[in-house]
Formats: C-alpha cells, structure tokens, sequence
C-alpha cells in the first residue's frame, strides 16, 4: 500500500521552462505555493529547449532514488535528459527530455498508439509529432518511478492536449499512477469560436467528430478526448470552460481549478508602496 500523505507529485506541460504561451505564466505563477507544500517531492516535466534552458535552469544531481534510478535507464537507451531547479520563484525540480533525441522511436510508437488507443496521427503534422514523443517518454519515466519507489503514492497531472498522450498511456499500461488531465480550453472550442458559428446556443448540438474533421484537427482532438476519458480526475479552469468540455470532449469535468494571481506579488508591490511614501517623508523632512 503506498503511502499518499506523502506523495510524489509531478507537473507535465509543454510549456515547462519552455514559454510558448499563457500556461507557462499559469504553471510559473503557482509553482512557490506547490513548492510550499510538496517540497522536493514537486517535479514538472517539459521539453528540454535548447535555446532557453541554458539561462532558464540549473543542473543538478536527482536526489530522489527512484527518480535517478528512471533517468539512468532511460539515458543508458539513448534518450537525453536534463534535471534541474527552474530559476523561478520557488527554484522547483524539472525534468526535461531531448525531444530528438528519441524522434527514432517515433513510427514505432505512433503504431502503438493506435493499436492501444485507436488514436490516428498523420505522418507531417510536427506538433502533434513531438506530443506523442513527450508522451511516451513522460510515461516511462512515470512506468519507472513507479517501479523504483512502491513507497509513496504516485500523482501525474497534464495539461493540455500537447501532454495528453502520457496521460492515455498510464491509463492504458496501468501504471500505478494517479493522474489528473487539465484542459485551459477545448482544442475544437477554439476552432469553432474561431469560425463563424453561434458557439454556445449550438454548443449540445455539433457533431463533434465531423467538425473535428473538417477543420483537419481529429487526430489532435482524439488525443485531447482520449485523455480526458482516461484520466482518475479531469478538471478544466473555470466554469465556462467546463460546460463546453462537457459537450464537446463528452466528460463532465470533475472539478474546476482556476488559475490565479500570485498575490504575494501584489503584496510586495504594497510594502514597496508604503517604503517609497516614507522615505519620501524623510527626504521633505530634511
């Protein structure tokens, strides 16, 4: 029986250490308070960006044995990987995997990935591509965490669609791995809001395979469906977002977690505020 008052608690995102758009600032924003509460036992994963890495975190040893002993087993087969604090508030642990590194893999298992999940995956399409990669090197580092440390109980959460082949694939192999899928906004919500259609009158009634279709996204769309289906708890971050993950990936969300401020920010900024007002007393003093 593992232990769950002291998980280990893992946070996967393309955009880890990797700012592309708004849930780098999202997951950045609320790393000090999880910091707070999990300590070391907090990792993100991500994509090891060569350009922005260097300057965004620093090196260093895994302490954890379970997770040193799954990044030796996956370097000895090739794949790259660097661990390290993100030079954020809070300084967490991630771990980063060379994308290219295991691009050799790729047709192997885009194979796998319909013979378990029936998801299709179109042979140029470079995004989802590199998703699938990410996914299957998130769930052999979770396979072998999981099979180093029986100790302490094992939480995944991945945002996004661009994270949610990891996510059907702890699923699908039964990792021993409590996961948590987190969607910001449907993948087809965007094309369809982007479209000319009354979104949310029509909301109950669009045949969501077909508009999937037409837009030239089903494949992407069966990824971002399949881990929502898959997932112990799927949550999205606000309630708008929630009633149309519940039409359009057909699961009710089971929580909603909004993203907020770091008020400690706002705080800081006050205290700046109140030092500036009384050094300006002391200057007119004198």
């Amino acid at each position: 029986m593992r232990d769950v008052t002291q998980p280990l608690l893992f946070e996967t995102s393309w955009e880890v250490a990797n700012k592309v758009g708004g849930i780098y600032t999202v997951i950045k924003t609320k790393v000090p308070v999880t910091v707070q509460e999990y300590g070391d036992r907090y990792h993100l994963t991500g994509p090891w960006n060569r350009y922005s890495a260097p300057v965004e975190v620093e090196e260093i040893e895994p302490e954890i044995p379970a997770i040193k002993a799954a990044i030796d087993s996956m370097t000895a087969q090739g794949i790259q990987v660097l661990y390290g604090r993100w030079l954020i508030d809070g300084a967490p642990r991630v771990i980063l995997f060379d994308i290219g590194s295991a691009a050799h893999k790729l047709d192997e298992w885009k194979g796998d990935l319909w013979r378990v999940a029936g998801i299709p995956s179109p042979p140029h399409d470079t995004e989802t591509n590199d998703s699938i990669i990410f996914g299957y090197l998130n769930a052999w580092l979770f396979g072998e965490v999981a099979k180093h440390d029986t100790e302490h109980a094992i939480i995944a959460q991945f945002h996004e669609w661009q994270a949610g082949v990891g996510a059907v694939l702890c699923n699908k192999r039964k990792i021993d791995v409590a996961t948590i899928f987190t969607t910001h906004a449907t993948l087809l919500g965007r094309y369809l809001c982007a479209g000319n259609v009354d979104f949310y009158n029509n909301l109950k009634h669009f045949n969501v395979d077909e508009e999937a279709g037409k837009r030239g996204i089903y494949h992407r769309y069966c990824i971002e469906r399949a881990a929502a289906h898959c997932v112990d708890v799927f949550t999205t971050v606000s309630n708008i977002t929630a009633y149309e993950a519940e039409y359009l990936l057909r699961r009710k969300p089971d929580g909603v977690l909004p993203n907020g401020l770091n008020v400690v920010k706002f705080s800081a900024m006050h205290e700046f505020q109140n030092l500036h007002q009384v050094a300006k007393e002391r200057i007119n003093h004198f």
